[in-house]
This record gives structure tokens, sequence and C-alpha cells, in this order.
């Protein structure tokens, strides 16, 4: 169950430089590729001559050419060439409203009248030469709102992540969560504590002390149609935490982009964007590194989790912890209903 009128990350743009990309978004199967004034194209994966994926194609000059019997298309989805045939009379196949923002390739895969491109989540930290991100892209074998719930809950890292983000004072402290302007929000601080191992490094990779008690944060917030970003970071003690000054912490962003590809498939573009030491591409490539472990402990567990749940289609159970988690579930349960009652 997902919303299809809402704008969702499809790919990166390297994945669609010089290639076409074919990708499953909400059930949509869509190639992806540059047109001739090299901005992005989406369209239905179909050739309308024998039905070949077109993303098994190439692209010349910017146009996207069936790799079965090379016919041409044009990046409205209308057929305009194919040797030694007559093809303007194909009918054309669906083409779907796409951008590129943010160093990510969006996608609208429901009604095309209805896709607006403000309304592309805003990054603040994109374009600014303060901030640095490092990030990728995992395949999960699970419903979406499964990587949502663990991501609005991070009670799990103390015992999913015990080598890098967890520590027994997460579950000692217990999270508030509330609803506010469309999102929903859980918040944990910890105060006087020791930083686990992943923001020790990160201390240090600031040029501050990593022996010292810290007071942590995590702040999680759910953006409707799936994206997730999330506040975290560590200061030293008595320094404000949160709000402390810059000289006395690091602090970055979470970024999550849960994109359904079915309803037991997903496209997860995770990454961190931080503003301390933004110009050391060492110290973003060390922590994307470290990053991409800790998400991979959470694709085996959401996985196996799946399966369970198909196995057993027993109901899940909430206890305080999941509030973030049900309250962007309400979110998507009320959107997706809205949808469905005017389409």
């Amino acid at each position: 169950m997902f919303q299809k009128n809402a704008w969702y990350v499809a790919a990166t743009p390297d994945e669609i430089d010089g290639k076409p990309l074919g990708r499953k978004i909400c059930n949509e199967q869509i190639v992806f590729y540059r047109g001739p004034d090299g901005k992005p194209v989406a369209l239905d994966d179909y050739c309308p001559h024998r039905g070949a994926p077109l993303s098994l194609g190439k692209v010349e000059s910017g146009k996207l050419i069936c790799g079965y019997h090379g016919l041409g298309m044009g990046s409205e989805g209308k057929a305009v060439s194919m040797p030694g045939q007559r093809v303007s009379g194909f009918p054309c196949v669906q083409s779907y409203p796409v951008e590129e923002r943010y160093g990510f390739i969006w996608v609208w895969p429901g009604d095309k009248d209805k896709a607006d491109p403000e309304l592309i989540h805003k990054l603040h930290w994109a374009d600014n030469p303060d901030w640095a991100y490092g990030g990728g892209l995992y395949h999960f074998n699970c419903d979406y709102r499964f990587v949502i719930d663990n991501l609005m809950d991070l009670t799990h890292e103390t015992y999913l992540h015990p080598t890098s983000i967890g520590q027994r004072e997460i579950e000692e402290v217990p999270p508030t969560s509330r609803m506010e302007n469309g999102s929903a929000i859980t918040s944990r601080f910890m105060h006087n504590i020791m930083a686990p191992p992943f923001w020790k490094a990160a201390l240090r990779g600031n040029n501050l002390k990593d022996d010292v008690p810290v007071d942590r944060w995590q702040i999680c917030r759910f953006f409707p149609p799936s994206h997730v970003m999330i506040d975290v970071g560590v200061a030293h003690a008595g320094h404000g935490g949160f709000e402390a000054d810059p000289a006395h912490k690091v602090s970055s962003v979470v970024v999550d982009f849960i994109t359904p590809e079915t309803e037991t498939s997903t496209w997860y573009f995770w990454g961190m964007a931080r503003n301390f030491n933004a110009r050391d591409q060492g110290l973003t490539d060390q922590i994307t590194s470290n990053l991409s472990k800790v998400f991979l402990e959470d694709k085996e567990m959401l996985e196996r989790q799946q399966v369970n749940v198909e196995r057993t289609r027993r109901p899940l159970l909430s206890l305080n912890i999941d509030g973030g988690g049900m309250h962007a579930r309400k979110i998507i349960d009320q959107l997706v209903s809205e949808e469905q009652s005017t389409s």
C-alpha cells in the first residue's frame, strides 16, 4: 500500500549517464535516460513494436533505441524512427513526470496532471558548500513500511548495531513521539554518556576529544510519501546538546529515501549529510563506509521479518517505542485512502 501521486527518489544521476536504466517504482516498470537536452526522461519500459524492455537498449543523441529491432523513442513516449520501417503511427507509451534535483532523479508514478515540482522534498543542505554528503543505494526485499518503522524507532540500535551506533543508554531513555503538520516526529535525548564507536570516530574527525562524556540526540522525522530525515549527533556534555555551538559537537542528518518497488520490495537511498569538516573527502568516505555496514545489518533483519510476517500472517504488536512508526503509518493510510477515493 503506497501513495502514487507523490515524488519518489528513483535513481542517482550517475545511473542514467550515457545509458538507460530500468527500475520498477510503485509497481510501475519505468525506463530512465537522458533526453536530447540532457534532462532525465521516464517512460514505460515497453517497446510499442514487440513489447521488449526499452531499458535493454541504448541512448543515441538523446534518443532511446530499443535493443531488439532498433526502434527509436522520443522523450514524450512517441516512436520516432526505425531502420527501413514507418513507425509514426505507433501508439505512445506512457511517460512520467521526472525531475533532477538535489543530486537525485525524482519520479511521479501517479496522475501526471497533479505533478508539481515544488512538492519535491526540499533538502537545505544539498546545495550548501558547508555541508558534505555521502550515501548509497540498497534493494530491500521487504515492505517499505518496515524500513520506515525501523528508522522511526531507533531502540533497535542497542541490539542490532552494538559495535557501531548502539549503546544501552538508548533503551534506557524513552522516546517521545508526535504528529506535526502532516509529518511524524520521534525524539530521544541522552545526557552525560560516553559516545559509541561511530560517534567517537566522528568526534575525532572534527578534531574533538572522544574520551569525554557527551550529550547525544536522535530526532527522526517522517515526511510523506516515504522519506525519513534524522537529526543525529553528539556534543561534549554541558555545552547545550543539540543546541551546542559547532565548536563542541558533531551533527548530521541521516537521509533516507524509501521508495517502494512493489508491496514487498523497496529501493532504499541512504546517506548522511554533515556540516563539520565538510571538505574532508576522506572523512566522507569513511563515514559512508561505516554507515553502509549499519544499513546492511538492517537489511538482513527486515528481509527476514518480511518472510516471517508472510509465513505467519500474525498481526504486529506495538509498544510505546513504536509511536513514531505508528504515526507514520497513520499518515500513509490516510493519504492512500484519500487518493483511492478520488481515483
